[in-house]
């Protein structure tokens, strides 16, 4: 769509990346900065996540949700009761979902250029409104392109976020082959998009990894799902993913590592670490559910507990996870 540009990476799920043992080619990178599903990225020590100067999102972030196909009430309350969460007005028991935008504002919003003093705190994630397209109005295979013109057609509001997610059984333009999601800008309207794909009947072991079996090296256990539904608990790893890099780098001159049309954000810099002691392959040491058995590393509103990426520190050029 005219005036919409892909001014940030696409994303391969930090799930999927986590499982990325196979793969012989570093570095290799796809249209639309999307890596390649079998690569384990190895970054350049000499190439370190900074600052470019550019604009980060801040303040009241207002978020609209389009959901494209059909979605049941208990899997969009999944991904609701997640953006609640991210600034909730009673926060949950720790590790929370707010502590870990906490840590966004704190490794990143408060260093950008033009923040106030107490960004931390300034910083809220709003959730404006949302709609359905329950009939797929543009068809149920999707190009890149037409993800910016459902994103348009949610309202984002200037300085907000438009959340594109596509049903189980939408396929979009390298959709499980090279992403599960991505982000990118209206840098005329100053307005980001994120859109992610429920992975459950496509791919769940690339972008639903750890709570299903890997598609490609050891094949440990899934862990459950905490909201019993894999393909939304994957969903909300990816939607945190990629909301990080929508807010730390929207319109491509933020934070990153690495070049521009590819770069590697916030949580993609961290590919595969939820907890701490994770290796490829090996999510970390995560909390489990008493009751259900469910592996989390973050509370949520309403009693929701979610699994949640990794941050990269660029101070200490190491991850920073909740648990």
């Amino acid at each position: 769509m005219a005036g919409f540009s892909y001014t940030s990476t696409s994303h391969v799920a930090v799930a999927l990346v986590s499982v990325l043992l196979l793969s012989l080619a570093h570095g290799s990178l796809g249209a639309h900065g999307a890596r390649r599903l079998m690569e384990l990225y190895k970054p350049d020590p000499s190439e370190l996540l900074t600052y470019h100067n550019g604009a980060v999102l801040q303040g009241a972030i207002p978020v609209t949700v389009l959901w494209y196909g059909r979605f049941t009430p208990a899997q969009k309350a999944v991904v609701s009761d997640f953006l609640l969460s991210l600034t909730a007005a009673s926060p949950a028991p720790t590790p929370s979902v707010s502590q870990w935008w906490g840590t966004i504002a704190q490794l990143y919003l408060s260093k950008a250029k033009g923040a106030s003093a107490n960004a931390k705190r300034a910083t809220q994630v709003a959730l404006a409104g949302q709609a359905s397209d329950e009939r797929c109005s543009l068809g149920k295979s999707l190009a890149l392109p037409q993800l910016a013109a459902l994103a348009a057609r949610a309202r984002p509001r200037m300085g907000g976020i438009a959340l594109v997610l596509t049903a189980e059984d939408v396929a979009v333009e390298g959709f499980c082959r090279s992403r599960c999601g991505l982000h990118g800008s209206d840098a005329g309207a100053r307005t980001a998009y994120v859109w992610v794909g429920n992975s459950a009947a496509q791919c769940p072991g690339q972008c639903a990894w750890p709570f299903h079996k890997p598609a490609y090296g050891p094949q440990a256990p899934a862990l459950v799902p905490p909201s019993g539904d894999v393909g939304m608990d994957g969903m909300v790893m990816n939607v945190a993913s990629m909301v990080a890099g929508a807010v730390t780098n929207p319109f491509g001159d933020g934070f990153y590592q690495g070049p521009r049309e590819a770069p590697l954000e916030a949580a993609t810099a961290c590919p595969g670490v939820y907890g701490s002691g994770a290796y490829p392959g090996y999510a970390g040491n995560l909390a489990v559910d008493a009751t259900t058995g469910a592996s989390y590393n973050a509370n949520g509103a309403n009693g929701r507990k979610y699994l949640l990426p990794a941050l990269f520190d660029p101070d200490t050029s190491t991850c920073s996870t909740l648990v």
